[in-house]
């Protein structure tokens, strides 16, 4: 009896050694160094691109960051294979940095899906054949940096129609003074910087308002100009949005209009 709890003491005692000295998956460690490593860059890839001027050639180091993220991810996987055939430990290290890395490439995946089923657009209109014009004022040029968005062509303009049905003039059963009002609220709420508002009337009888949106993240600036006409049953609101930089707005303006125009919506209605 005594030999028999020697025995399975020794055994107890063997196996747990070999569990404690189970060597730890290097590609598991490393995974997990990575991908701290691969967030901190891209954190800090943001911060540069937001405190500078936006453009293209910024947005390189945060791409090159992502690159660490995605290096993270494959990492990752090949320690789940080495543990797998191995037997070595480390599959929290890797499992940790595997959901970390699909958490950071989450916003980048649904980016490309975006680019891939949207049509190459930058400039949106809810009036196709006769958009708002920008403002060439002082005031809006220096806050565009001299820029003015060109016109669209006719083409683009039907393929904004196809991919974007919804993005149609507000139409509001109140005189084109109130519901100026309404769409200066709106813009205000939706945070955008207001450049300058001229009231409807004077030859054209319409109202404007020029102003400008930032994305949340990148503080990507995109211009926006409203237009205010008096119809005989009210009044009719046109927006036009257009991104600064890029060749693809991955739907952003087209998103704006839409929220702009519920905003006036709920302004309407609670008057």
């Amino acid at each position: 009896m005594l030999a028999f709890r020697f025995s399975l003491r020794h055994l107890i005692a063997m196996h747990r050694r070999l569990v404690f000295e189970e060597p730890i998956s290097r590609a598991a460690l490393w995974s997990r160094r990575l991908v701290w490593f691969a967030i901190t860059v891209v954190l800090l890839a943001l911060l540069i691109f937001r405190l500078g001027e936006p453009s293209l050639q910024g947005l390189t180091p945060i791409a090159g960051a992502y690159g660490l993220v995605l290096l993270a991810l494959l990492m990752a996987v090949l320690a789940f294979m080495r543990i797998w055939q191995a037997g070595h430990r480390g599959v929290g290290m890797a499992a940790q940095a595997f959901v970390l890395a699909l958490i950071m490439l989450a916003p980048v995946a649904y980016g490309g899906f975006k680019y891939a089923t949207l049509p190459a657009l930058t400039d949106i209109s809810t009036d196709i054949d006769d958009p708002p014009a920008f403002s060439r004022s002082s005031a809006a040029l220096s806050a565009r940096t001299g820029r003015v968005p060109p016109d669209v062509p006719a083409e683009q303009r039907r393929l904004q129609r196809q991919a974007y049905p919804k993005a149609l003039p507000i139409v509001l059963e109140v005189p084109a003074e109130i519901a100026f009002d309404i769409a200066r609220k709106a813009a205000v709420a939706m945070g955008w910087q207001v450049l300058e508002a001229s009231r409807p009337g004077g030859r054209s009888g319409a109202g404007r308002i020029e102003a400008v949106a930032r994305s949340r993240v990148l503080r990507l600036a995109d211009d926006i100009t409203i237009r205010v006409r008096p119809r005989a049953d009210g009044s009719r609101i046109d927006i036009r949005s257009a991104s600064r930089i890029g060749w693809h707005d991955l739907g952003m303006n087209a998103a704006r209009i839409a929220a702009f125009a519920a905003e006036v919506e709920q302004l309407n209605d609670e008057r």
